[in-house]
This record gives structure tokens, sequence and C-alpha cells, in this order.
């Protein structure tokens, strides 16, 4: 795998990640009540949240590695 795709694979996987952990904040009508004091779509959250933003920030530190590499 070459490194241009390897980096776009993880930006890809980064944005995933930050639009999860958006979506984990949503209100959603739902038996658990988040530790945030309201049901939201993942009662895990802010956890969760939490959980896939440092995800993402690897994939970012790895990214910036991957391409201060030389060829």
């Amino acid at each position: 795998m070459s490194r241009q795709t390897l980096s776009s694979l993880l930006l890809a996987a980064s944005v995933l990640l930050l639009v999860l952990s958006a979506v984990t904040l949503l209100p959603h009508s739902n038996n658990m009540v988040s530790d945030l004091g309201y049901h939201t779509l993942c009662p895990f959250a802010p956890w969760s949240t939490l959980t896939l933003l440092f995800l993402a920030w690897l994939g970012r530190v790895l990214r910036q590695h991957i391409d201060s590499q030389q060829a």
C-alpha cells in the first residue's frame, strides 16, 4: 500500500470518526439517560464521544507522521 493511499485512508477514517463523535451527542428518545443528563443517541456519551475524538486525533497524528517521511 502506498503512502498516498494510506494517508487518504487515515484522512477518511478521521473524518468518519469526527462525524460519529458528533452523532453520539444528538438527542434521541431512548430509555437511558446519558451522563450529560439528557437522552442521547448513544447512552455512553460523553465517554464514547471522547473516545471517538481521541481515535480521530490519533489518525491525524499517524497521517502527519506518514506524510513527513521521506520517499
